[in-house]
């Protein structure tokens, strides 16, 4: 299969499975309703490191806006993936390998290994999730809260991410 068949069957994959499974499962403990699992930045992540920068922009908003319409929260997922997709290139930079990146690399577990993709997946997902609380909040006044949902939807989401890509070894 080319590239483009496999990265249009992973974002259809991962955007079902956040939105007809993720979005069902509630996690919450009394009042305290601070856990949400986010996993469809993922399919930014995974684009190949070559994918031009405008690109991958277009595709995490794309991947942004096709959530929005099942959560309805207009723009908000679309505004946050889109900013992921913005400093992708950035962050790919702090975790190259000394060699280099090939020209058909993903940045997953098979090319970087455990570590250097948790601290790339980390980056990634805890910028998204703090500025999806942020535009979702819409107020500094509710920093304490923005700050709490963003700590534990990240820990949940990064233990959820890297067990999908234990399992499916993308």
């Amino acid at each position: 299969m080319s590239d483009s068949v496999i990265i249009g069957i992973r974002f259809i994959v991962i955007v079902c499975f956040q939105v007809l499974i993720l979005k069902n499962i509630d996690i919450n403990f009394a009042s305290f309703q601070y856990f949400h699992l986010i996993i469809y930045p993922l399919f930014v992540m995974l684009l190949p490191v070559r994918t031009s920068k405008p690109l991958v922009i277009f595709l995490a908003f794309l991947g942004g806006m096709c959530v929005d319409l099942f959560y309805d929260s207009p723009g908000i997922h679309a505004s946050a993936a889109t900013l992921i997709g913005f400093i992708r290139p950035n962050v790919l930079k702090l975790i190259e390998p000394v060699e280099g990146f090939g020209v058909s690399d993903t940045p997953g577990f098979k090319s970087l290994g455990f570590g250097p993709f948790l601290i790339y997946a980390a980056i990634m997902l805890f910028v998204y999730l703090l500025f999806y609380f942020s535009v979702e909040a819409f107020s500094f006044l509710y920093l304490g809260d923005i700050l709490l949902r963003t700590i534990f939807s990240f820990i949940v989401s990064v233990v959820l991410l890297v067990l999908v890509q234990l399992i499916f070894r993308i």
